[in-house]
């Protein structure tokens, strides 16, 4: 939907997000059966999950874990008493008839999530709660033209609900809140982000209002975005569409929507006449959970390093924001610098080698960095040669990094085979400037009286004379104080 940009320049986009993030556990939030993703429709099942009679649920202590992690990333004050409770709603896919919740005692108030504006400048987005709960069913409507299709497999899988207060005001903030939230669940281990899967998804509740303005306009929530482009992509047509019926003279009405992920335009699911009755009460199955100051100790002893405080440690050693945003992006990537900057002196060559070449082969191979085949130490050994003259950043470290993608051996070792270890040591290149001189004595006097432009010559004499081994810099610098005394 297109809006003229001076008509929308006088509105103020507010979204806030809601994201579902399924966590990495072997077994559900409440029960013994399997937590996995790609198994036969209603495999992972059992009496507790299908809602049986007389069945009882267990906590699993590795929600609270994954929760707490997640809190201490963000900065959330953690309660120490935490109650569930039964959202009560009828669908064919909640076969209990409820979803055990957390309602008024969220596991994690508060906190923020860090992301840079559509003018690069930092910006909190504060978080309201983060809460545990289970999952419901799915059901299918595509796989057959009369019926809809229920796998319970998904029944009872742990959640943790992430929500944000209303403080973004874009679709590009959006976006990035998103990609930095997916970026720290799998940092933190606790979900593999993957939206397409729907381990990670995202309600968006958008409302617009004139500039200026302190009351929120009337609520949309658009329900089940499947990627982040396309969570960015609805928020921008919801804010189009919403100005256009302002400016018609049309009311906007509290509506629950869904987005057509080919056209990107969202469609009415329902509207809401009142706020929904879920009848919460306390889950009278289950005991409350403490979560004393020991537990989060014990938790935030064992964080593994956060994707904002890299950023922060490469920026410190010299790197750009581009270059440790880059770092930063992925996990694995991230970690695997860090191994390099324990043996590497530079860490903007190893940034530039891993930006290069290692990311170069990755993309050209659609590997992560889990499958390179040159590890840590060996990929450092490679960098220090560079760095310390004995080869060149050209064509010899070329094909030296070629070789190690087909052998174990270190750096040194394949270099010395192959013989593409540089000459730096002062006798030998002496001796071979002085070759050289000795051949072209009538060049020697040329340059002497002034001809600098035949340098050159000197220099190809040296390399055919050392097979190309001599250190070309230093080389460089020996011919020309030769050369330049008499």
């Amino acid at each position: 939907m297109t809006v003229a940009e001076n008509i929308l320049e006088q509105y103020e986009l507010v979204v806030g997000l809601e994201v579902h993030a399924q966590l990495l556990t072997k077994s559900k939030a409440f029960s013994s059966d399997q937590n996995e993703y790609g198994n036969l429709p209603n495999s992972n099942t059992n009496p507790v999950s299908l809602g049986h009679p007389g069945t009882l649920p267990v906590l699993n202590e590795r929600n609270v874990e994954y929760a707490v992690r997640l809190g201490l990333a963000v900065n959330a004050d953690i309660r120490a008493r935490n109650e569930f409770a039964r959202k009560n709603y009828f669908y064919a896919d909640l076969p209990k008839g409820y979803q055990i919740t957390q309602d008024k005692t969220p596991i994690c108030n508060n906190g923020f999530i860090s992301i840079k504006n559509e003018k690069g400048e930092p910006k909190r987005i504060a978080l309201t709660r983060i809460h545990m709960e289970e999952d419901s069913g799915k059901s299918s409507h595509d796989l057959s033209p009369f019926d809809t299709m229920i796998d319970l497999n998904r029944a009872g899988v742990p959640l943790l609900e992430i929500v944000s207060e209303p403080d973004m005001r874009s679709g590009e903030e959006a976006y990035q809140y998103l990609t930095e939230v997916r970026k720290l669940v799998r940092y933190l281990e606790i979900c593999d982000g993957n939206m397409e899967e729907g381990s990670l998804r995202c309600d968006a509740n958008i409302s617009v209002r004139k500039r200026g303005a302190k009351e929120f306009g009337t609520r949309v929530e658009v329900k089940n975005l499947n990627s982040i482009r396309n969570v960015k992509r609805a928020i921008d047509f919801e804010y189009a569409r919403h100005v256009n019926m302002i400016e018609n003279g049309e009311v906007v009405r509290e509506t629950s929507l869904t987005c057509n992920a080919a056209t990107v335009e969202t469609l009415i699911m329902r509207t809401k006449e009142e706020a929904d009755d879920y009848r919460y009460f306390p889950e009278p199955d289950l005991q409350p959970c403490i979560v004393s100051q020991d537990y989060i100790g014990h938790i935030s002893a064992s964080m593994p390093p956060l994707p904002n405080e890299l950023f922060e440690k490469y920026k410190a050693l010299g790197l750009s924001d581009y270059d440790a945003g880059v770092l930063t992006d992925d996990k694995s990537f991230a970690l695997y610098f860090e191994a390099l900057l324990e043996d590497v002196s530079n860490a903007k060559s190893a940034a530039n080698w891993m930006m290069g070449e290692v990311k170069g082969f990755l993309n050209e191979q659609a590997i992560e960095i889990s499958r390179f085949p040159i590890n840590a130490k060996r990929m450092s050994g490679l960098i220090e040669m560079v760095d310390h003259g004995k080869m060149g950043r050209t064509m010899e470290s070329q094909q030296l990094f070629s070789l190690m993608l087909d052998s174990s051996d270190s750096a040194e070792i394949i270099a010395e085979r192959n013989g593409l270890v540089q000459v730096g040591d002062s006798d030998e290149l002496s001796g071979w400037i002085q070759k050289a001189m000795d051949t072209y004595p009538d060049k020697v006097a040329e340059y002497r009286s002034g001809k600098k432009g035949i340098l050159g010559l000197f220099m190809g004499e040296v390399m055919r004379l050392s097979g190309g081994k001599a250190d070309p810099k230093k080389t460089n610098s020996m011919i020309r104080e030769a050369l330049e005394n008499e």
